[in-house]
């Protein structure tokens, strides 16, 4: 899954990295090491330009939230538990499909944070001595240093408690696709810890490689079964996992120290 991931980058080096053609300084956002669900986020979707009389579509650097609110759902208060779509199942559920035909995004990252819980903790806990077993979070992050472009979709949706001229009247959501994690070795695996993204979680986040950015964009692709394709894992090989202190496991707790690898997890929680 993906509860927890670091956005650094600046609104201008997105904007080379991903072709922008058109982002709003006051959507600027600070860079974020603990991005958190119901947090604003910058999302890369190609879109025509509001009020705009030319219909293609301009590759955009926007501001969403990130918890999925369905367009037809009465209220918002399910967006929270909506962060995370699986790929097996995207083009088909009622809360996805239509945004996975013709709402997806890209969602930037630096990487992601994983929890896992030690041999020996699970062995206490096993044991009934230890109720809730420390857990060492891991910083999962591609091995070269570029961009995590997770794969994600967007939607918008209205409240009718609201006036048509209120700012907040219209809510535009979204969601990290998620798929079974690589069982492969990792790129640099530490001497201790895991040795594949599947010891640590069983799931991770659908990383677009830079030849799949424009396909999954693409508007006029609606076809599930065009779209389908493009949600095939990356090539292995691409991450590293690095354990880092347990401060990020509280939301506020936000700065590039959260990124500082530690040479081992932390004492009591021994993978």
């Amino acid at each position: 899954m993906c509860g927890r991931y670091a956005a650094s980058r600046r609104p201008e080096d997105l904007a080379g990295i991903f072709e922008i053609g058109k982002w709003e300084p006051e959507e600027t956002l600070e860079p974020d090491y603990n991005v958190a669900p119901t947090k604003e986020v910058y999302a890369v979707l190609d879109r025509p330009l509001k009020d705009a009389d030319d219909p293609r579509p301009v590759r955009q650097l926007r501001k969403l939230r990130w918890g999925l609110v369905p367009s037809w759902a009465r209220t918002p208060e399910g967006a929270a538990r909506m962060i995370n779509a699986r790929a097996e199942t995207v083009h088909e559920k009622p809360s996805y499909r239509r945004a996975f035909a013709a709402r997806r995004c890209i969602l930037p990252a630096d990487g992601y944070y994983e929890w896992v819980t030690g041999e020996q903790e699970r062995e206490l806990e096993v044991e009934g001595r230890r109720k809730r077993p420390r857990k060492q979070p891991y910083f999962v992050t591609p091995a070269d240093g570029s961009v995590f472009a997770m794969a994600g979709l967007y939607e918008f949706w209205r409240d009718r408690t609201l006036p048509d001229d209120h700012p907040h009247a219209w809510w535009v959501t979204c969601s990290v696709i998620t798929t079974e994690a690589e069982r492969t070795p990792l790129a640099a695996a530490p001497e201790e810890g895991p040795r594949s993204l599947a010891d640590i979680h069983p799931r991770m986040p659908l990383m677009l490689t830079p030849d799949r950015w424009d396909a999954w964009l693409d508007p006029a692709r609606t076809d599930p079964g065009d779209l389908r394709p493009l949600l095939a894992p990356p090539p292995a090989g691409l991450m590293r996992a690095y354990p880092v202190s347990t401060a990020v496991s509280n939301v506020r707790n936000n700065g590039p120290e959260l990124l500082r690898e530690l040479p081992a997890p932390e004492e009591g929680t021994l993978f």
